[in-house]
């Protein structure tokens, strides 16, 4: 996904997003999401969130 696309979820739950990496933003966005800030931490084969959005790019 592109960061023009991360952003505008981070806009929909009111994250800011002015110098923040992607990756950092997109672990924001899964904790307001009620999730556990896992993206590219080497553990999304056993986070058991199949349904997040960002499950497939952390492979």
């Amino acid at each position: 996904m592109k960061m023009q696309e991360v952003r505008e979820i981070a806009k929909n739950w009111s994250i800011k997003t002015a110098n923040i990496k992607k990756t950092d933003l997109i672990r924001s966005i899964q904790l307001a999401e009620g999730n556990f800030d896992c993206y590219c931490t080497g553990h999304a084969d056993k986070c058991g969130q199949e349904n997040c959005i960002w499950h497939e790019d952390c492979f």
